[in-house]
């Protein structure tokens, strides 16, 4: 039988845009929870871990009251969009999103813990801002272990499926990623289709967490 081969080009295409809006957001939100004390930190930090511990059908469901074409953010997206946000690919990338932030946190907030802060301090006698201190000493100081967990949490994109089935649905040629496709096979007895793909994905997993073992191996 002919292997439609979409769910893993959408698949890679919602994994790698949730991937760079969680390095852009978790990366802030890491740097202000290793560098920063403030009230309610414990309460920030127990909320950006909580997606990993909900079900994902929890998840699924918060992000439908909170997205569905009856909610204030889903009537603004669809104004301006001119169609909904739910039962969409990019209802996938968000559900993809809320499981990626969390672990790239977690592991960013522990790279930019464990460097050298006498090189911080040496930069702010010599003057630089927060912001040059940043980007010019702290990050290249943890690029590596950053780049494991961008990689890792890209692995997670990859194979989400219990938020994504609930809030971007199970569309063949729309919305159907990888993980959902693979249900759908075995769901109607196409097994040997399902192995296939359950063998693409996993050799896809397996080259990502090489080179996550790789990077945080020097």
């Amino acid at each position: 039988m002919a292997i439609d081969w979409f769910p893993l080009w959408l698949s890679l295409r919602v994994a790698v845009i949730s991937t760079v809006i969680a390095l852009a957001a978790g990366l802030w939100v890491a740097y202000i929870l290793a560098n920063r004390e403030f009230r309610g930190k414990a309460v920030v930090d127990a909320a950006v871990t909580l997606p990993l511990v909900l079900p994902p059908t929890v998840l699924g469901y918060y992000l439908l009251v909170l997205l569905g074409r009856a909610s204030p953010l889903g009537k603004i997206w669809e104004k301006f969009f001119g169609s909904p946000l739910v039962f969409t690919w990019k209802a996938a990338v968000v559900a993809a999103l809320f499981h990626s932030v969390p672990l790239l946190v977690k592991s960013s907030r522990a790279a930019l813990e464990s460097i050298d802060r006498s090189c911080e301090r040496a930069a702010r006698t010599l003057g630089a801002s927060e912001w040059k201190l940043f980007w010019r000493v702290t990050l290249p100081l943890a690029q590596r272990s950053i780049l494991a967990a961008a990689a890792l949490a890209f692995a997670r994109s990859l194979g989400e499926f219990g938020a994504t089935l609930m809030i971007a649905g199970n569309i063949p040629g729309s919305t159907q990623t990888m993980a959902v496709a693979i249900y759908d096979a075995l769901e109607s007895g196409h097994s040997m289709l399902a192995l296939l793909l359950v063998l693409v994905i996993s050799a896809i997993a397996l080259a990502i967490l090489s080179f996550t073992t790789r990077l945080e191996s020097h």
